[in-house]
Order: C-alpha cells, then structure tokens, then sequence
C-alpha cells in the first residue's frame, strides 16, 4: 500500500473539493471498517488514497485521507458531499465518532495524469480494480480485513481478472467525465470504458478513462472522435 507526500509531478490545486474532519476515539477503527485501504499506518503530513464502496464493490467515491494529531481528514470532490455524508452516516451506529465539514491548509498530492476520480456522474460505476487501485496495493489493502464491498473486491482480485483497466488517451476534441469509448471489434453490450478524468494541457487534450483491456490497443472512440493511447502505463 502507498503513502504520499508531496514530492510527484503534475500535482495539480484541484478546485470543487470538500474535506470532512472525522474525530472521535472511534475515528480510526470506524474509517479502517469503511475504506478500502490500511487507515491504521498512515501518519503525520502523509495522505493516502481510498475508496469508499458500497456492498457490490463498486466505488462510491474516492477519499484523500490524511491524519492530524488524532483526527482524520477526507478530501474528495463536492458533488459527492450529501451522498458520501448520508452514507458514512448510516454506518456510525454506537461509534463515538463526529463527522463534520472542515478546511486544511494542505492540499492532497494529486498526480492528475495517473490518479483516477470519481464523481457524482460516474460515482458507483466502477470496481477499484479499474481505477487501477489495485496496482501496488496503491487504493486497496488486501490484508486489512473487511468493509463495505470487500468480499466482491477480493474475490476479482484472488480468483478472477478485471476485464477493464483504466489508461491514459489523447483526443483532440473536448471530452466530459462520463463519456462512453466504444473500441473496434468489441461485442460487449455496454461500453468498452468510460472517462474518468480530463487533463487540460497548454496543447493538448488528456484523458483517463477506463478501457476494456482486450481491447485496450485497438482503434478506440469516444463521440465519434478518435482517441490515442498515452503507453506510458
């Protein structure tokens, strides 16, 4: 599993973000039974990336979190907010934990060419194995024992393969998160990937977005335009 400080490139000062403050001497112990990833390691000035699923193992939402002294911070996009709120609520029960809308100084290490994001559009679209989570433990900890959507998780991961990953393409038309790509040659009955993120460079228009894996090199659309694959993955 993967902790991050602020030494990546292309971090980027993303705008329309919420960061909720979980506190509570249960804060820990709750977050570790509802994110994907070790809550338990992360320390001081680190951040780590989680999702937050619902019992089909597809991704609510995708969660920065960082630790101050003994409170917990959750940095996500603000489309998101009532419905993240309304479900982390559901699962407080007895816990002695306060959830409630905060401000950090710090911003989390985004690496806008290679971290995925999930929002409102997309939100419970996808398995974290096609956000590439899996990866390195980077998103998900296979270790650290059950939350929401672990079971669906864990089985893809010991006794299947994801049929979608997720990839970086240049187009030279204006894409939205949400898109459907459609590749040559591929008979599934819904769409070859969807776009997870667009990167605007000073020339270029940047995109990750997942892709069916069988079809991952073949010609690729997405609204009728074309779409290159970035091999840098």
């Amino acid at each position: 599993m993967s902790l991050f400080h602020k030494n990546i490139k292309n971090i980027k000062n993303i705008k329309n973000r919420v960061t909720l403050k979980i506190s509570g001497v249960d804060a820990q112990s709750f977050l570790q039974g509802q994110l994907s990833n070790n809550i338990a390691i992360i320390e001081e000035n680190e951040w780590q990336l989680n999702a937050y699923c619902q019992h089909q193992g597809k991704v609510i939402a995708l969660f920065w979190v960082t630790k101050v002294k003994d409170n917990f911070y959750l940095n996500f996009p603000n489309s998101l907010q009532k419905k993240v709120l309304k479900h982390l609520n559901m699962f407080i029960l007895m816990a002695n934990v306060e959830i409630k809308q905060a401000t950090l100084n710090i911003n989390p290490p985004i690496d806008v060419m290679k971290h995925p994001e999930v929002y409102l559009i997309t939100s419970e679209k996808f398995v974290p194995q096609e956000l590439n989570l899996d990866i390195d433990e980077v998103g998900v900890s296979f270790s650290k024992g059950c939350y929401p959507g672990q079971e669906v998780v864990a089985r893809l991961h010991y006794l299947g393969k994801p049929k979608r990953c997720m990839r970086l393409f240049e187009c030279e038309q204006v894409l939205n998160v949400g898109d459907k790509l459609i590749a040559l040659g591929s008979k599934s009955a819904k769409a070859s990937g969807i776009v997870v993120r667009c990167v605007k460079l000073a020339d270029k228009l940047r995109y990750l977005a997942t892709i069916e894996v069988k079809y991952q090199d073949s010609e690729i659309t997405c609204n009728y335009a074309k779409l290159k694959r970035i091999k840098k993955d």
